[in-house]
């Protein structure tokens, strides 16, 4: 239905910035909302940020003030400021529609790794 690549990982230091790229190919127009996760090892996933179809972001309270979740047709973004340590993890892009209106469905990318160290 949808298919999600994501890109844009590595490693930077503390305080660095990174921006994260997801590629969403196959039947778009279904999308309703798509968002960011990030996993760490051990841990849950957890929803950082989410954009709907009428350009309404909402952020995580960790990350506000300093991470952006933006669109450009079909490719979504994460700008990530001010890395800190606690969040080196795998982040993944997140998309939810419907099919024809009716069949509601959703799509993960297979992840990137984002690691904060010195």
């Amino acid at each position: 239905q949808v298919q999600l690549v994501e890109s844009g990982g590595g490693l930077v230091q503390p305080g660095g910035s990174l921006r994260l790229s997801c590629v969403a190919s196959g039947n778009i127009d279904s999308i309703n909302t798509v968002g960011w996760y990030r996993q760490a090892p051990g841990e849950q996933r957890d929803r950082v940020a989410m954009l709907t179809r009428e350009t309404n972001a909402h952020y995580a309270d960790f990350v506000k003030g300093r991470f952006t979740i933006s669109r450009e047709n079909a490719k979504v973004y994460l700008q990530m400021n001010d890395l800190k340590a606690e969040e080196t993890a795998v982040y993944y892009c997140h998309a939810d529609g419907l099919i024809q209106g009716v069949s509601q469905f959703e799509s993960w990318g297979r992840g990137t790794q984002v690691t904060v160290s010195s």
